[in-house]
């Protein structure tokens, strides 16, 4: 099968064999539906809409069978047979090259070596789907392989509504995923309607079609570590220290490769021997322990020996950590410096989090079919393993949520995690990493710019690599304050041993922290070397969905902002709108993601950089509109770095007008005003 064949639309004369799920792959874990007959039929009417009638006695038993067997209708029949992967840009038979862009960019996103359940769709997180099942990805291809530069494509959580006459600057797609009405947006409702294939879960960038595998978040792992260690220690010399957290699948995966980067002992627990291997195999673990003494003997040789290490750790985190306190009681000695968390706990029960009393057997068993039973054994593993932790932190390590929604289902839970005097389940005794370590890199502009060589050919990567760290270095030669200093500092000590560290998989791509300046400098450059020919294709530009003011999210991404407006969306939505009509090629905006459905707001980009003068006049304006619009949110809240960050790019643009807030000199007013 070629990439020609792909844009046909979904293969039906003849039609293709059946197939089975591929037990060489890994798979997402079977859903409990609790669908009624109706319900039922309802899904498989919903399915067969893309199907032609006369097909459909054929095709209806085998969609209700997996709806039965899986949970949801993926039609495993429609797998497409080619090599899935990001092809460069050139092979794909379109008629717009912004169109090509995101082929690619789809195909990167369900590529085996990037998905983390390629066969159901799912990028990363657990369920972070790309499309709801195959025949949706084969529409969209046909749509794709024939839009002009006057049309856009419509997409509904996976569903192709379809190509849409607009105009050259509009995008060529907008996309949004699991918009639920806000009173109807429950976990219980969201597995109901992903049944129905009415809605999906996008994750951040699996149905945004901009995930570029786990060195997406190794960046944002290393900075956040290294910030952790300077939190702790007051300086960025992690030699030595110990970081301890759980999951090597897709974007936990990460953590192994940023512990050895930040120069640590990195552990990191995996119940599953796949997930675990498959980084072992791509070189982002070192060292692997099957069972816990095992892990113990590497953690105290790394901490003696003081050289960088990642070690993998075969097993349930619950049983490490509290492996380490009894060690502590024991020994006195504290293994662990620094603790977090990376598992889907935003998916606690359907495969995101796997309890301590449980084999993996046992948990995907009981899951389908005792789901309250799984429930109350879930939380039960999460009481066990808050009151670990519990026990090390009043010992001197320093532990913080990671967005992972571990603390919010812990305390769901029943867990000891909540702060002294409050009771109202979102104030934790912890705090999450945006709150101690993050926010105020934020609030300076700096978030998680991306980029990706449509070419797939390394050498542009390699070149983009230096003209990104060229333009950094020229920056800071110009001069800018302490705090942006530093953050760009550390980004071009990135971006220097990126390479060296072997971290793409799948598409030739790149990330760093920027802010305007350096994000707005850095894609002109880049669009100039397209135009002088010295990169062989365009270069995509995005960041994560969890940056300066991509995301709405009271226990990540807002949690550091406390006028009350924390679970206030209007940000992520204005972020989208603003981006759509300054010259992105496409946007995403998702209910869920990170920190799980009904819990966050959060919205995406993509722009080509093809080398033309519209694709700068776009990326200028895009870009500077992308990060003032969350740096003035931030100003609004109160926060000083905020306020200084966009006073500084209103010096900088006339045009710039933001609403700065005034602050009460005397806070005891604000009591006397009641009282008087």
């Amino acid at each position: 099968m070629s990439l020609k064949d792909l844009t046909g639309g979904l293969p039906l004369d003849p039609l293709p064999p059946p197939r089975q799920r591929d037990e060489n792959v890994p798979h997402a874990p079977s859903r409990t539906t609790r669908l009624s007959a109706d319900e039922e039929r309802l899904a498989l009417q919903n399915a067969l809409r893309y199907i032609p009638p006369e097909y459909h006695e054929t095709l209806a038993p085998e969609f209700a069978l997996e709806l039965r067997m899986y949970g949801h209708i993926y039609m495993y029949r429609f797998l497409p047979q080619v090599e899935m992967r990001a092809y460069p840009i050139n092979e794909y038979p379109c008629k717009c090259r912004q169109a090509a862009a995101i082929m690619m960019m789809i195909m990167n996103n369900l590529d085996p070596r990037v998905a983390q359940f390629p066969q159901e769709l799912v990028t990363y997180g657990g369920n972070g789907q790309v499309f709801s099942n195959w025949a949706q990805f084969w529409i969209v291809m046909k749509y794709l392989s024939e839009m002009k530069e006057d049309q856009t494509l419509v997409m509904y959580s996976g569903h192709p509504a379809g190509l849409f006459p607009s105009h050259e600057n509009a995008p060529r797609a907008v996309i949004t995923n699991g918009m639920v009405i806000p009173n109807y947006s429950s976990r219980e409702n969201y597995d109901r309607m992903f049944a129905l294939g009415v809605t999906m879960y996008g994750q951040m960038t699996a149905g945004s079609y901009c995930y570029i595998g786990p060195q997406g978040i190794v960046h944002g792992t290393t900075l956040t570590v290294l910030n952790a260690g300077r939190r702790k220690f007051g300086n960025r010399d992690l030699r030595g220290k110990v970081f301890l957290s759980a999951g090597l699948g897709g974007m936990s995966g990460a953590q192994a490769k940023a512990a050895v980067i930040c120069g640590c002992v990195g552990v990191i627990a995996e119940v599953s021997k796949a997930a675990l291997m498959k980084r072992y195999n791509q070189g982002w673990l070192m060292e692997v322990a099957e069972d816990v003494d095992a892990c113990i003997a590497l953690i105290r040789k790394g901490r003696k020996d003081k050289t960088p290490v990642s070690i993998g750790y075969l097993g349930n985190v619950v049983t490490l950590w509290e492996r380490i306190a009894e060690e502590y009681d024991r020994t006195g000695d504290v293994l662990v410096d620094l603790g977090s968390d990376q598992t889907s706990c935003h998916n606690p029960f359907n495969g995101g989090y796997y309890p301590v009393q449980l084999s993996v057997e046992e948990a995907n068993t009981m899951m389908v079919e005792d789901p309250e039973e799984f429930k109350k054994t879930v939380h039960v593993s999460l009481r066990r393993h808050a009151d670990a932790i519990n026990k090390m932190t009043k010992r001197g390590m320093y532990f913080f949520d990671y967005g992972n929604a571990f603390l919010l289902e812990a305390s769901r839970a029943g867990a000891d995690v909540l702060k002294e005097g409050h009771i109202s389940g979102t104030v934790f005794r912890y705090p999450s990493y945006v709150q101690d370590i993050m926010g105020d890199i934020f609030s300076l502009g700096f978030g998680p710019f991306r980029w990706v060589c449509t070419s797939c050919e390394p050498d542009d990567l390699k070149q983009t690599d230096e003209i990104a760290t060229s333009v950094l270095e020229d920056i800071i030669n110009k001069g800018v304050n302490a705090a942006s200093k530093q953050q760009y500092e550390d980004n071009i000590h990135w971006i220097k041993q990126a390479g060296q560290h072997k971290m793409v998989v799948g598409s030739q791509a790149r990330i760093l922290y920027s802010d305007q300046t350096g994000r707005i400098a850095i894609a002109l450059a880049f669009n100039d070397a397209v135009k002088q020919g010295n990169l062989k294709g365009p270069v995509v530009i995005s960041r994560d969905h969890h940056d300066v003011s991509g995301t709405d999210s009271p226990f990540r991404e807002t949690s550091n902002i406390y006028d009350g407006s924390q679970f206030c969306a209007d940000m992520a939505v204005q972020n989208v709108i603003g981006d759509s009509f300054r010259g992105a090629t496409w946007v995403a905006i998702h209910n869920g993601g990170g920190v799980g459905w009904g819990e966050v707001m959060n919205g995406g980009f993509g722009l080509v950089l093809d080398g033309s003068t519209e694709a700068a006049e776009r990326a200028e304006m895009m870009l500077g509109w992308d990060v003032s619009n969350g740096v003035t949110r931030r100003s609004w809240c109160g926060n000083s770095n905020a306020q200084a960050t966009i006073c500084r790019a209103m010096d900088e643009n006339s045009k710039l007008k933001v609403t700065l807030p005034h602050k009460v000199d005397d806070e005891t007013l604000l009591e006397r005003a009641f009282r008087d």
